[in-house]
């Protein structure tokens, strides 16, 4: 089984917060429901549009293999089923620094990933970044969530 580093649910709150810079990608804000996590991701909107109120699960995980095998670092395209196949949208990225701000109990850590030059800084509990490495390689699955619209 695929063992991921962190997984939650988070909704976009507002897009290109410093304006729009890319014709084909927006940079979105969003916060996660259960570990209260903060996320700025620089999103290929040709590919994965995304809109202010949009919910979506989002999982970091080291390898997209289902038994958890490293991964080999190569495409191998056929019949083989991978933990993406189950999501709408992946990236592949390192992670390129880590730090902390704050003091006290208020104390936040922030994990920056890049994948191709689309960024992403992710800002939170630090007990969640204790489970990542400076270059770590990673994957970012994303899968949209129906939203009731009452």
């Amino acid at each position: 089984m695929v063992e991921t580093l962190f997984e939650d649910i988070f909704r976009v709150d507002q897009l290109d917060p410093d304006g729009k810079k890319f014709d084909k990608v927006n940079r979105i804000e969003a916060r996660s429901d259960q570990f209260d996590m903060y996320m700025q991701l620089d999103v290929n909107t040709e590919v994965y549009p995304m809109h202010v109120g949009d919910k979506f699960m989002m999982v970091l995980a080291t390898t997209l293999n289902l038994d958890g095998t490293p991964d080999s670092g190569f495409f191998t395209p056929g019949g083989r089923k991978s933990l993406a196949d189950k999501f709408d949208y992946v990236m592949h990225g390192k992670l390129y620094r880590i730090s902390e701000e704050g003091s006290g109990a208020n104390v936040k850590a922030d994990l920056y990933v890049s994948f191709g030059g689309l960024l992403m800084l992710l800002r939170g509990d630090p007990s969640i970044a204790a489970k990542f490495e400076l270059d770590q390689r990673l994957f970012i699955l994303m899968m949209k969530l129906q939203v009731d619209k009452a």
